[in-house]
């Protein structure tokens, strides 16, 4: 029987988790030419089903292959529609004393979504689902697409966009047309539940990057008046049953972060005009600001309060969780809020500086505290 219920749920994750060893040697024999296509399938499947049974075991109502088959959390997505490339980049994106691995994507041709390999990943998982879960499948946004592909990261990448896309608004039309293809073959598939990941907000959000581009309020509405039309045009047409939230951060790379900045520049924009079900947000430090850009919030939408840092290992105090979230509730009702960690525990495949054993406590702490607030699990 078909779980009834759908994201987001009181305790929730946002949906990547840590590689096991043998899945991350395995990566590195394939990329060295060790193995083939066909035994780096096997392990990922393997750690695949191992991990959602612990997902299953953990009590969690949401199930997904905790990105195990991408080497980043957004551009393999990118890399499998139709008309992308990868390419390796000059240098990798610069986060907080860290600069990530080096790699872009570059627009060859015209942009599609037929036949996109992650209809197959989650049909695998999917597979898995029992009566009380709900497969989820986290993909990038459309915006988060078609600024990295306007990039400048690697030689060619503008002559070649420019080549296929000589204006933006073709560029932004095909990605929104590529998507809906995306989402009909996942929802073709017995897909309920898409997350949009999105870190392009951050960048507006903080102060620096903000001064040292001169950007103006005007700037900063144009840009997310932008970002919100891209995604929503994705959006256009779906399935009414198909659940679509929103995931945004301000990077998640081994255990450090891009931007800081509170949600208030892009809050009028964002929380009030994107066509989302739930918004899945940062609050684990005050990078990311205070609870007040919420009142934005459109009515009936639900926040996922991402107060829990996956991080760092040490948990949260629970009493000091039970307060933030009623602090929240000043701005959206508590009956529309849930929790989460702040992101996942690997967007990437070096993941974040915690065990396996100190990821599944920071569920289990999401889940006791979710119990408390709301009596549900």
């Amino acid at each position: 029987m078909a779980y009834s219920k759908n994201a987001p749920f009181r305790a929730d994750v946002v949906g990547s988790f840590l590689r096991p060893d043998v899945l991350k040697q395995a990566r590195a024999d394939f990329a060295a030419g060790v193995i083939d296509a066909g035994a780096l399938r096997a392990v990922e499947d393997e750690a695949i089903r191992d991990l959602v049974a612990k997902q299953k075991a953990a009590g969690l109502h949401v199930i997904t292959d905790g990105e195990f088959r991408r080497s980043y959390w957004h551009l393999d997505f990118m890399w499998g529609l139709q008309g992308i490339e990868r390419r390796t980049s000059r240098t990798g994106y610069q986060f907080h004393d860290e600069e990530t691995t080096a790699d872009t994507a570059v627009v060859t041709g015209k942009i599609s979504g037929e036949n996109h390999p992650f209809v197959e990943h989650f049909k695998f998982v999917k597979a898995l689902e029992e009566d009380g879960q709900v497969t989820r499948q986290t993909i990038p946004a459309p915006a988060q697409t078609y600024s990295e592909v306007i990039l400048d990261r690697c030689d060619g990448q503008q002559e070649s966009l420019r080549a296929v896309y000589p204006t933006d608004e073709e560029l932004i039309s095909d990605i929104a047309a590529a998507y809906r293809m995306v989402l009909a073959d996942l929802y073709a598939a017995g897909c309920r539940n898409v997350q949009f990941d999105d870190c392009t907000w951050g960048i507006y959000c903080d102060h620096d990057f903000v001064a040292k581009t001169g950007m103006s309020p005007v700037d900063i509405k144009k840009v997310s008046e932008l970002g919100v039309a891209i995604n929503n045009a994705a959006l256009e047409g779906k399935p009414a049953d198909l659940v679509v939230n929103t995931h945004v951060c301000r990077g998640n790379y081994h255990s450090t972060y891009a931007f800081e900045g509170g949600y208030d520049p892009v809050a009028p924009y964002l929380f009030a005009n994107e066509d989302v079900n739930a918004f899945y947000l940062e609050f684990d430090t005050p990078r990311a600001g205070g609870f007040k850009p919420l009142a934005h919030v459109a009515a009936g939408k639900k926040v996922v309060l991402g107060l829990v840092t996956s991080k760092q290992p040490g948990l949260e105090d629970e009493e000091l969780l039970v307060r933030r979230i009623n602090e929240a509730a000043q701005y959206v009702p508590l009956e529309d809020l849930c929790l989460s960690p702040q992101c996942g525990f690997a967007s990437c495949e070096c993941g974040n500086k915690l065990t396996e054993e100190e990821q599944w406590a920071k569920v289990a702490l999401v889940q006791r505290v979710a119990k408390r607030v709301w009596g549900e699990d």
